[in-house]
C-alpha cells in the first residue's frame, strides 16, 4: 500500500453519513465537523422542527425518526439510498429519580431508545453499510455510549447508566460478528461535555468550574474533542480499530 499523506490519513470527503440525535447536542457537533469534512449528512431526531433547524442551519439532509420505536427504525433506515459509509448511533435518553420513585417508563423509555435502537437502526443499515464497506476502506458505526456505562455515576440516572454499559458490549459483540463483513464498530463514551441533557449539572458557569475542577485535565469537553475523535475513527486512520471503547473524559475513568 503506498504512503498517505497527512491530510490523506484523515480524509472522509466524498463519505456519505448517518447520525442520529443529530439536532442538538453532541450529534449536532458531529455532523458538523462530518459536513465540514466533505461528507454527505443525513441527521435525524425525534422533533421534526428540532431536524429541519439542524438541517437547514448544516445544510444536509434531515430525517424526523423515532428509534426508540421498531417502525421508526425501519422507516429512517428505509429513507437511506447507496451505500452508507459511517453510522453514528447518538440518539439518546435519559431519566433521573429516586431509587424507590424510578418508575417503570424511565427504564423503558431509556432502554428503548438508547440500546434496542442502536440495535435495530444498525440491524437494518447493514445492506447500506456491506455496500459501502471494502477492505482498505471498512464501513464505520460509530456508537454514542458514556462513562457512566463505565463508572458508576454521582446522579441517581439507574436506566441511562444500564443503557450505556449494554451499547459498549454491543458494540464489542457488533464489532466481533461485522470484522468480516468489513465493517468497524467502535463506541466514544464521552465524560462532561455542555449539552440539553446536562444542563442541569453545567448549567452556569459556577457548576462548569466545579464540574471541571474533577477532570484531570481541568476542562469540560469542546466540540473540537468530538469531531477529532470522530473524525479518526472514520478516516484511514482508524480503519484498524475496531471493538473500541474510547472514554473521551479528560482522564475522569483513566486516571481515577
Amino acid at each position: 500500500m503506498p504512503r498517505l499523506s497527512m491530510p490523506g490519513l484523515f480524509a472522509l470527503e466524498g463519505k456519505s453519513a448517518l447520525v442520529t440525535g443529530g439536532s442538538r447536542g453532541i450529534g449536532l457537533e458531529i455532523a458538523r465537523g462530518l459536513v465540514a469534512a466533505g461528507v454527505e449528512v443525513t441527521i435525524s431526531s425525534r422533533k421534526a422542527d428540532a431536524v429541519e433547524a439542524a438541517a437547514g442551519e448544516l445544510g444536509c439532509r434531515g430525517i424526523p425518526a423515532d428509534l426508540s420505536d421498531p417502525g421508526g427504525c425501519r422507516a429512517l433506515a428505509a429513507e437511506i439510498d447507496g451505500p452508507l459509509h459511517i453510522l453514528v448511533n447518538n440518539a439518546g435518553a435519559s431519566w433521573g429519580a429516586p431509587l424507590e420513585d424510578f418508575p417503570d417508563l424511565g427504564v423503558d423509555k431509556v432502554l428503548d431508545t438508547n440500546v434496542q435502537g442502536v440495535f435495530r437502526l444498525t440491524t437494518e443499515l447493514l445492506p447500506r453499510l456491506r455496500e459501502a464497506a471494502s477492505e482498505e476502506d471498512p464501513a464505520r458505526v460509530v456508537n454514542i455510549g458514556s462513562i457512566d456505562g463505565i463508572r458508576v455515576p454521582p446522579m441517581e440516572n439507574y436506566s441511562y447508566s444500564a443503557s450505556k454499559a449494554a451499547v459498549h458490549m454491543l458494540t464489542r459483540h457488533l464489532a466481533k460478528r461485522l470484522a468480516s463483513d468489513r465493517i468497524t464498530v467502535n463506541a466514544i463514551a464521552p465524560g462532561p461535555f455542555q449539552t440539553k441533557m446536562t444542563a442541569s449539572f453545567l448549567g452556569d458557569p459556577e457548576s462548569r468550574e466545579l464540574v471541571a475542577s474533577t477532570v484531570p485535565l481541568g476542562r469540560i469537553g469542546t466540540p473540537e474533542d468530538l469531531v477529532g475523535l470522530t473524525t479518526f475513527l472514520c478516516s484511514r486512520a482508524g480503519s484498524y480499530l475496531t471493538g473500541a471503547i474510547v472514554p473521551l473524559d479528560g482522564g475522569i475513568t483513566g486516571c481515577g
